[in-house]
């Protein structure tokens, strides 16, 4: 009999339920349960808990198939110095989505209902085998701030855009067993699942085994804090695992991350993560595990493991862990999971060796350590998270980076000052984007850029406007709303302002969205609420807004002023992602900050400050500094102890898929096939079925392709596929048009997922996009060489010329291709233009996987190689050959490629037997479909 806590595990009670005879008895309480012992296989106990959680999935899941002996053995023998090779197939306990990602799931889901029919089956047959749970979050936009009814018109004008998509996921709530929704205004979907919907131990037919979970957000790495595996999929992989398909992947390598000491006063675990994105993305852990172990893990509270952990993706591993210890049993406990859960978690983790010993370091096949003491205040920006910036620069790196945003800069010097300056905050050398020569830049900050543009608002406000101006400042995204030490830290900065007589500056747009009613609990009950108010961070909503570009027009005057005038004006938001492009059309650089620095710098309205050193504002008894409104972490940790409480979970979770009055009271469709509207912008029958055969056709191999855009390093899914505004002018916005939407309903990409006709033609429609087929060009342009002399066209309209004449298309890029959101219409845009092939230096994890799982080839050019080194300049006609050899089974290494005279090999970047199949069948639905029909 082994003893472990409350729980015992009687060994006479096991009985062999695979060819490691795992099976045993679990006691918590007077309740049992069977567990697949991990220590029955021998190898175990040495491995990172991550790896632990998959090995458990292999045991339980294994059926001499899909899972074999071979595979727990190869786990088990993990060598953590190799490099992956080594396939298994893992299966998820559930799937989450957001709305989003979520309303493209199900219409492709009810789109396969349809093709079932059409080969014979049984409809009623696609439903989700596993839990599937939606949390729409995605599509309330900041329209309204700064007054009290802000929430409420938010919400109605939500409403107004989206309810014949909100119609269509009711009736996918009644149609499919095993899924449910989470109404609109309740919170953002990582919040919402870490305080409700995760379980950490799963209790499902009398056996326990851990949460595992994945997402059609990247950021379903938020559940890696309390201890749930699980990681970001694009839409269709998640139909799939939906559909009871496991996930093909290879054994990962495992970054060790050592944590020691503890934080500094004055820091937050935005600082925090900010250091650890930059450390990780130095490092390099794109498809890589990071887990995080040492006595500093203790020192951390799970909202800040889950701030941590919510930010894998910008550092880019595949998930980011953080074993199970006493502090995730005291989060369980306060967001009002049973003591009956609380238990079994408890039990199950001691018995499975899955409880964190700070004393105990597993192999690990990489090492990093970060001594928490040395933490400083820090931003990152302006457009990538994994360029941090220490607050003490703020100031100096912004007149740097500024050079990069304007044509033309006034006041700007051209002296070089020769000044140490910090690793993380170079470099010193900036481009202009429109032709500029190189330009040194005074790095004391001495050539201060400005464009004065004076502006008057409807009210009667006057002010000028600058370059640096934070037209911007959200608090905003899961990532830090979680938090309540940086969400209370926040409310206080705004307390000591308005005591201190100081407002946000007139041109700042200023925005509350917190992940979870729980947040506007707890600052009412500290009273917390008036002074946020006051300075304009007034409720908008509960959801993701500005972090995904829901952020809102600005005062129209504003707006005019920046267009006018080409000014650099920033914005400064909570979030985890600042990407070109994302947060507004008219906002250039974007800077991620804790909540507390949010607020200080909308009182400050400027990033051209030292917000350190110089005062803020002005207040009713002279200059206010940051320190004067910083507040200490004792009187952060006296709010968060006396102002939350495990009853405010337990109500804000009560009714949690009930909704609102406007909810439950939407007209739905009943039945099995969903009834399509013929004239819907929002809902449409998916076309990847059309003319479906039962059995797929050979691969082939490509001819004659052109290339549609050729584009250069770190070119992300938003670049791809944009979520936010649909601008007048392109083809989505004509479509729409033509199609009788006015142009102030026409919402966003993101929101219009479930309409393929829009998202093709928004497809690398990014406004920041930069194909370098063109010259100082930016937006969703090409050369359309189907027309005599090339000329410049919009990339849609290319395509279909292209796929008129029957041309294929390739796409060449460089490094880190497809960075950011799982956003599967990345690959979905990409595969219904017409593109068989991307070439790039390399991939990021979700983009590769989601391409093959739409027939798109991903290939890589060889360590060396680019198209620079080359010579390719995208204007030639390619053959790729060799593809055809995965006819006989097998997956080539390498391709030939031809490019009129010039010839290379390309790497076939298809890296398990599972994803060749799902290649071979023209996708990964096809894949599963024709498996489910011949079943």
């Amino acid at each position: 009999m082994i003893r472990t806590g409350r729980a015992v595990v009687t060994e006479e009670e096991s009985v062999s339920s695979n060819s490691f005879g795992s099976l045993d008895k679990l006691q918590v309480g007077d309740k049992s349960y069977d567990i697949h012992r991990l220590d029955a296989v021998e190898g175990s106990a040495r491995l990172p808990y991550s790896l632990k959680v998959l090995l458990e999935n292999l045991l339980r899941t294994e059926d001499g198939a899909n899972v074999t002996a071979d595979h727990i053995r190869a786990l088990a023998e993990w060598d953590p110095k190799a490099q992956p090779s080594k396939e298994i197939q893992f299966t998820p306990a559930r799937v989450i989505m957001q709305d989003f990602t979520g309303v493209p799931c199900v219409v492709d889901l009810a789109t396969m209902r349809e093709a079932v029919r059409d080969l014979g089956g049984d409809p009623g047959s696609i439903n989700p085998l596993a839990p599937a749970e939606m949390v729409i979050d995605h599509s309330v936009i900041v329209d309204y701030f700064g007054s009290p009814d802000a929430f409420e018109r938010n919400v109605q004008r939500e409403y107004e855009r989206n309810g014949e998509r909100y119609q269509f996921l009711r009736w996918g709530q009644t149609a499919f067993d095993e899924f449910k929704v989470v109404p609109p205004g309740t919170g953002i979907v990582h919040q919402v699942n870490i305080e409700h919907l995760a379980r950490v131990v799963f209790d499902r037919d009398g056996v326990a085994y851990p949460d595992t979970c994945v997402g059609t957000d990247s950021h379903t790495t938020m559940q890696n804090g309390i201890g749930v595996l699980g990681w970001g999929v694009g839409g269709i992989e998640a139909e799939a695992a939906m559909l009871g398909q496991p996930i093909s992947m290879l054994i990962p390598r495992v970054v060790g991350f050592k944590l020691t000491g503890e934080m500094p006063a004055g820091t937050t675990a935005t600082d925090l993560v900010l250091t650890i994105t930059e450390m990780l993305r130095q490092h390099g852990v794109v498809g890589k595990f990071v887990e995080f172990y040492g006595e500093g893990v203790q020192a951390l509270p799970v909202a800040n493991r889950a701030t941590i952990g919510n930010m894998s993706p910008e550092f880019g591993s595949t998930a980011a862990t953080f074993p199970i210890d006493d502090e995730t049993l005291k989060y369980l406990r306060l967001t009002g999971r049973s003591e009956e859960q609380v238990a079994l978690v408890e039990a199950y983790a001691k018995a499975q060796g899955l409880w964190l010993d700070p004393s105990v370091e597993p192999e690990f096949s990489e090492h990093l350590e970060l001594d928490l003491s040395t933490v400083v205040p820090s931003l990152a920006g302006p457009k990538r998270p994994q360029d941090r910036i220490s607050v003490e620069h703020a100031k100096r790196t912004w007149r740097r980076d500024v050079h990069s945003y304007v044509s033309s800069v006034m006041g700007a010097t051209d002296e070089a000052v020769n000044e140490s300056f910090p690793a993380s905050d170079s470099p010193a050398i900036s481009h202009g984007t429109k032709g500029d020569k190189p330009r040194q830049v005074d790095r004391n900050g001495s050539g201060r850029p400005h464009k004065r543009v004076p502006v008057t608002l409807e009210d009667g406000t006057s002010f000028e406007l600058d370059h640096g101006h934070v037209a911007m400042a959200a608090i905003t995204s899961c990532t830090n709303t979680s938090n309540p030490y940086v969400m209370i830290g926040a409310a206080l900065v705004a307390k000591k302002a308005v005591e201190k007589g100081l407002n946000r500056k007139p041109w700042v747009k200023t925005s509350l969205a917190p992940g979870s009613q729980v947040v506007t609990d707890y600052y009412e009950r500290a009273g917390l609420t008036p002074y946020l108010d006051k300075i304009g961070f007034n409720l908008v909503g509960y959801g993701c807004t500005t972090c995904i570009g829901n952020s809102g027009p600005l005062q129209p005057e504003i707006s005019k002023a920046v267009n006018d005038n080409d000014l650099a004006v920033t914005a400064v938001l909570s979030g985890n992602r600042n990407f070109e492009g994302r947060i507004s059309p008219d906002v250039k650089m974007n800077y991620l900050a804790s909540p507390p620095l949010v607020i200080a710098y909308a009182l400050a309205g400027t990033m051209d400050i030292d917000i350190l050193n110089d005062p803020i504002a002005e207040g009713t008894d002279g200059p206010v500094y940051l320190r004067d409104l910083w507040p200490s972490h004792e009187e952060i940790a006296e709010i968060v102890e006396s102002s939350i409480g495990q009853e405010m979970f337990t109500s804000s979770y009560a009714d949690v898929f009930k909704g609102d009055d406007r909810w439950r009271n939407l007209d739905i469709p009943t039945g099995d096939l969903f009834e399509w509207a013929p004239d819907s912008t929002y809902v449409r029958k998916a076309p990847y079925f059309d003319g479906m055969t039962a059995e797929p056709e050979p691969v082939t191999d490509i001819h004659d392709a052109r290339v549609l855009a050729k584009l250069g390093d770190s070119v992300t899914t938003d670049h791809i596929s944009p979520a936010g505004a649909i601008k007048v002018g392109t083809p989505a916005a004509q479509y729409l048009q033509d199609n009788g939407v006015a142009v102030k309903d026409f919402n966003s990409y993101g929101s219009r997922r479930g309409n393929h006709e829009v998202m093709i033609r928004g497809t690398f429609a990014n406004i920041r996009l930069r194909n370098q087929l063109l010259d100082d060009v930016e937006g969703g342009y090409t050369r359309d060489f189907t027309q005599e002399g090339a000329p410049q066209s919009f990339i849609y309209d290319a395509a279909q010329n292209y796929a008129a004449q029957g041309t294929p298309l390739v796409v060449i890029a460089g490094k880190e291709y497809g960075s950011g959101s799982s956003r599967d219409w990345a690959a979905k845009g990409t595969a219904l233009l017409g593109v068989r092939a991307v070439i790039a230096e390399s991939y990021e994890r979700i983009h590769r996987s989601n391409l093959i799982g739409l027939g798109v080839l991903p290939l890589q050019f060889k360590d060396g190689d680019s198209a620079e080194s080359l010579g390719l300049t995208g204007t030639e006609t390619f053959d790729i050959t060799g593809v055809t050899a995965m006819n006989e089974g097998g997956v080539p290494e390498e391709v030939a490629v031809k490019a009129d005279g010039k010839e290379f090999t390309a790497v076939v970047r298809i890296d398990t037997p599972g994803e060749a199949e799902y290649y071979r069948h023209g996708g990964i639905l096809q894949y599963v479909l024709r498996n489910l029909i011949s079943k």
